[in-house]
């Protein structure tokens, strides 16, 4: 096991898109970063464009033995994380060449595919759980242990609820519900948690310009990583429990 002064941080699905951003600034902070990838190859090749301070990690959230590996691999690394950084989301399978518009007419309640809830499910809720589970006995060797799980407004319950919300007509059981339950398993965690130093925040990025909209986001992957990037560098003194957008804007639940 070596000795690291440096912040050990994780982040899943960190080879592209919100992820790399936060990866580079993370490095640029200090950070010792594992960009965690599904593909090894891509993930060198976007530790390599980081620079000095990221390293590749190869993690599949789908994939129990992978990120049982993971883990693994870590605790002999480096003996402990203190920062998780639950990125890693998928937001359809079946979307293709169609707006995001034209897919929302498929993808609500009466017109959804069981399968692809099922499978960006797996990734968006089923995995963060996954991840959390294997890497939780790491954050407990840290001296100050924090967990940024990446949801979005478009999951809020409150927000949906309200009919002058401009996003309502988009809340369908595929991609937003699956941040609704990542709302929640977040919430479960927060509670088991509860006096043992460990700290949860969850983040909504931007509408960022990624493959996860089909590049349909208005703003800049810089812009729209602001938030998460801000939570992450988070010190002991603050704070625990918030679900913010840019900046520091409370979300309700």
């Amino acid at each position: 096991m070596e000795n690291h002064d440096k912040r050990i941080a994780l982040i899943t699905g960190a080879n592209q898109g919100v992820g790399l951003q936060v990866a580079k600034e993370l490095v640029k902070a200090g950070v010792t970063v594992l960009l965690g990838s599904r593909n090894l190859d891509k993930g060198q090749a976007a530790a390599k464009a980081t620079g000095t301070g990221a390293m590749a990690i190869q993690i599949d959230v789908t994939d129990q033995a992978s990120v049982t590996a993971a883990a693994g691999r870590i605790e002999k690394e480096f003996g402990r994380l203190d920062l998780l950084v639950n990125n890693a989301a998928i937001s359809n399978t079946r979307k293709g060449d169609l707006s995001l518009a034209a897919y929302a007419q498929i993808s609500k309640a009466s017109t959804a595919s069981l399968d692809e809830v099922r499978a960006v499910w797996e990734t968006n809720v089923f995995g963060v759980l996954a991840v959390y589970q294997a890497m939780l006995p790491l954050l407990r060797k840290s001296s100050d242990a924090r967990i940024v799980n990446v949801s979005s407004g478009v999951g809020s319950l409150a927000s949906n609820a309200d009919p002058a919300f401009p996003y309502r007509a988009f809340y369908g059981p595929v991609y937003a519900a699956s941040k609704t339950a990542l709302n929640a398993m977040s919430l479960a965690m927060m509670i088991e948690l509860e006096g043992s130093g460990i700290k949860l925040n969850l983040v909504s990025p931007a509408f960022t310009s990624t493959a996860l909209n089909g590049f349909e986001g208005i703003e800049s992957i810089e812009d729209g990583s602001r938030e998460v990037v801000r939570v992450c560098l988070f010190g002991p003194d603050d704070p625990n429990g918030t679900f913010t957008r840019w900046e520091n804007e409370h979300i309700p639940w």
